[in-house]
């Protein structure tokens, strides 16, 4: 026997525990890590919050150890939706072989990263000690369930069980119990498999808009009225049937997934805060596809800091005279609306003097992008996320009417898009999971095919339990970002969990790409490989809808002010 097999067989001995005792030990381990994770809140609130509110000072100050705090409690909710996962599918009686490993590599592997430090970034890992957990607590969070899951969980045999299992293609049980939520994601994997993978590299290569043939059939399959009311020409599906459907488009192209990503954003803030004629004005076209939508909010020299944009709306008779530029402006040529964050007060700063336009324009072509008076753009070359192309536009008393107001009431643009970016980070986080799953399954089909020494190289331990732990992660920032999904489909606010799941999901969408490239060798780095042009498209989702370091404050701040109902 060799000592693959070896491995392989103590592997499957192993993997038999029963399900109950299993659960039951990942249940006492989730206790002591949201205990930890208590004395984490304790620690840092003592340090940055002054009469019940986060001192900007003392956060500035103390900002490594805060957002350190915000990546403990992602990974504390991560391993209880992880656990809910799977209490669901043993109520179910579907908690099969494959399901119990990733439960138990799950908690072993962010067990350890809790203990040893989990990275924040290439650069920067948060340790206990950073977050003033000192030598008595750790040792209480070193229960026997947890120093269990931490030396057993995720080691060599398991990840070895996992990728044998996994060979087929088949990556686990996802958990879901609505029959409806399963055709939708099994028409998408199809539409997906034939109507966008086939051409997303050329697509990619030749930095070509996504054809308007592909977007006409996301129109007739209602992909961008999929979670609009009915009233409006929508499905009124819900956001976790929006991830699946994400997932399944950005697995094939994150160009084409993040196509309806624009429309979300619109719809929602035109639903929440229009006016009744503006909603009759856009809400169906949104829904039918018919309208094409592009967000302004980033200027050149403003960022996350969407408070202090700069762009000037003067209200003059019956319109608002645009100055100024935006940039990162996607998809912004062909778009017929243009959601446009401006600032109506210039004498007010911050977000009281900001307000949102829904303005409309021209449908560009290639050869005239921007043929509205009063506005030019640039196209922004770009490395990857390609299919929609980006812009900076400028504007020279470019003419709103003052009806496109949003809402009617100025001074409220902040308000209003800050209420939006729930859906947009979850959405962004289902994104970010389409990227990783298509990474998986490029280094799966590669490693299967590829041979080396005799044999294929999934053969060799290192190369197939990357693929193993990627199957892990993937599992459990879906249920994380689903987890998400529901509490808004349910009108709960969920600004904390749709920033935890954006955080961790684009975290392993760059990790799962990264080693899918490694899995490639040299191969991986040829254009002729989709997995070169995966690994670009990755990288990206770390910073739209707010960087990992803006996500991690924003996480911070919501934890700390009181609102701590996941560490509960």
């Amino acid at each position: 026997m060799t000592e693959d097999t070896t491995i392989k067989a103590k592997a499957v001995t192993t993997s038999g525990r029963n399900a109950r005792d299993l659960i039951a030990t990942c249940q006492a381990a989730l206790r002591s890590a949201r205990q930890l994770e208590g004395h984490a809140h304790t620690n840092i609130t003592n340090t940055v919050v002054k009469n019940g509110r986060v001192d900007i000072h003392s956060m500035s100050a103390n900002q490594f150890s805060a957002h350190g705090y915000a990546w403990l409690a992602t990974y504390v909710e991560a391993l209880s939706q992880l656990l809910a996962w799977a209490e669901r599918l043993k109520s179910a009686s579907e908690f099969g072989e494959l399901e119990h490993l990733i439960l138990r590599a799950g908690f072993g592997d962010y067990l350890a990263q809790i203990r040893g430090g989990i990275a924040m970034s290439q650069v920067e890992t948060i340790r206990l000690p950073d977050l003033g957990i000192d030598e008595e607590t750790q040792r209480s969070f070193d229960a026997a369930e947890v120093k269990n899951l931490i030396q057993e969980g995720n080691s060599p045999q398991t990840r070895q069980a996992i990728a044998d299992l996994i060979e087929d293609g088949h990556f686990g049980n996802l958990g879901l119990e609505d029959i409806e939520l399963h055709l939708i994601r099994d028409q998408f994997q199809k539409f997906s498999d034939e109507k966008i993978s086939p051409y997303a590299q050329s697509w990619h290569k030749a930095n070509a808009l996504i054809p308007d043939e592909v977007i006409t059939e996301m129109s007739q399959l209602g992909v961008f009225g999929l979670t609009m009311p009915q009233e409006w020409g929508g499905s009124a599906s819900g956001k976790t049937a929006m991830c699946l459907v994400t997932e399944e488009l950005c697995r094939g192209y994150l160009g084409v997934g993040s196509l309806a990503t624009r429309t979300e954003i619109a719809a929602d803030l035109i639903r929440e805060h229009g006016t009744e004629a503006q909603k009759q004005q856009w809400l169906l076209g949104l829904a039918k596809g018919d309208v094409l939508p592009t967000a302004l909010f980033t200027e050149p020299d403003i960022g996350s800091d969407l408070a202090s944009v700069g762009t000037r709306a003067k209200h003059v008779a019956n319109v608002y005279k645009i100055n100024g530029a935006k940039t990162w402006s996607t998809h912004a040529a062909r778009a017929d609306l243009m959601t446009m964050l401006v600032r109506t007060s210039p004498e007010q700063l911050g977000y009281k003097g900001v307000s949102m336009l829904l303005a409309p324009k021209p449908r560009g072509t290639s050869a005239e992008p921007f043929p509205a008076p009063g506005m030019s753009g640039t196209e922004i070359t770009v490395l990857g996320y390609r299919g929609m192309k980006e812009y900076e536009i400028g504007f020279d008393n470019f003419e709103v009417p003052d009806d496109c107001l949003l809402g009617g009431v100025e001074g409220q643009g902040f308000k209003q898009l800050m209420s939006g970016m729930e859906t947009a980070r979850i959405q962004t986080a289902a994104r970010s999971i389409g990227v990783a799953q298509n990474a998986l399954e490029l280094g799966l089909s590669y490693a299967l095919e590829r041979r080396q020494f005799g044999r294929p190289i999934y053969d060799f331990p290192r190369i197939s339990a990357k693929l193993a732990y990627m199957a892990v992660e993937i599992m459990i920032v879906r249920q994380l970002t689903w987890a998400a999904a529901r509490e808004k489909d349910a009108g709960r606010r969920c600004d904390l969990e749709a920033g935890m799941a954006k955080l961790l999901a684009a975290r392993v969408a760059w990790s799962s790409a990264d080693n899918a490239m490694q899995v490639h060798g040299g191969n991986g780095y040829a254009q002729e490989y989709p997995i070169s042009r995966v690994l670009l498209d990755s990288r990206i989702l770390n910073v739209f809808e707010g960087t990992g370091e803006i996500q991690a404050q924003i996480i911070a701040r919501r934890l700390l002010e009181g609102n701590r109902a996941l560490a509960n």
